[in-house]
């Protein structure tokens, strides 16, 4: 009998990470402010670079507990407008809650695939983001495609992602322990995954090959500054839940024994009382 490749199936992929983010979702909202200090500045980059000022309409593709998306509802102020999407609906509850703690009254939340944005009106948008999203995203093109169809004519799109493993060592490092001591097989060909838009060229050539012209990209330097290795793995055990269904076939105490060595893995990046996790990112915008 001849054994059978495994193939990618993007439908259960998407159930799954589903799943995860809601599972997720207070954790990523209780880390809030680490969020804001660590992604703020690059933020405050992909929102220019998408040219979004006051009045501005702007879609928030896949946008988690939707701390970027209160900064970019209070750079559009009052007249303008901010739409934020995601798959999960237990993620987008608290995006939901924060803009209402926040006071803002220009957020709107929808539960929608960011790969089914050609279901929102056509031209309807002056700006399109989505921070650390489309990594999840199994059809790219269609995502790219989609944000194009929903932007006024003239109107930009933002995305920001990881680079590449070797320099997003705070995250890829973990996984990496983690796939070793698991024994898991390399991710399937065409699998969505957080290093997978990140080597060079690759998100421009993706907004090329969507439509999009005048695309620039910018790489950001975005370490994960924490008070210790200690604090830096509670974050990703909490926020991360593809880690926990990695280790899921491992038994308790094989679980507690990798987090251990990821715990001791990344105390090299601790110096004078504190924690700098290596974390770059690249963020590529264009026209429609």
């Amino acid at each position: 009998m001849s054994s059978t490749q495994p193939v990618f199936d993007p439908e259960k992929y998407k159930k799954t990470t589903e799943a995860q983010w809601d599972v997720a979702a207070e954790a990523w909202h209780r880390w809030g402010p680490l969020l804001a200090e660590w992604l703020g500045p690059a933020t405050e980059l992909m929102f220019d670079m998408a040219a979004i000022k006051p009045g501005c309409r702007v879609l928030d593709v896949a946008c988690g507990a939707g701390e970027q998306t209160i900064t970019a509802a209070r750079r559009v102020g009052e007249t303008g407008y901010v739409l934020a999407t995601d798959l999960s609906q237990g993620i987008l509850e608290f995006a939901a809650m924060a803009a209402a703690e926040a006071g803002l009254k220009n957020v709107e939340t929808k539960v929608l695939d960011g790969e089914n944005l050609d279901t929102l009106p056509q031209n309807s948008f002056d700006a399109v983001i989505s921070r650390v999203g489309m990594i999840y995203f199994p059809d790219q093109q269609k995502a790219l495609k989609g944000m194009r169809h929903v932007l006024k004519e003239g109107g930009r799109a933002a995305a920001m992602v990881y680079s590449t493993a070797d320099r997003n060592q705070f995250f890829s490092n973990p996984v990496s322990i983690i796939r070793r001591k698991a024994n898991l097989p390399a991710p399937l060909p065409g699998q969505p995954g957080p290093f997978s838009l990140g080597a060079e060229g690759v998100l421009v050539d993706a907004f090329k090959q969507a439509g999009f012209k005048d695309v620039i990209s910018e790489t950001v330097d975005a370490p994960v500054m924490l008070s210790s290795a200690k604090e830096c793995l509670r974050f990703e055990k909490e926020s991360f839940g593809a880690l926990h269904q990695m280790l899921s076939g491992l038994s308790e105490r094989e679980q507690q024994e990798v987090w251990d060595e990821i715990e001791t893995d990344l105390k090299q990046f601790e110096s004078d009382g504190a924690f700098r996790g290596p974390c770059e990112l690249i963020i590529v915008a264009g026209t429609k």
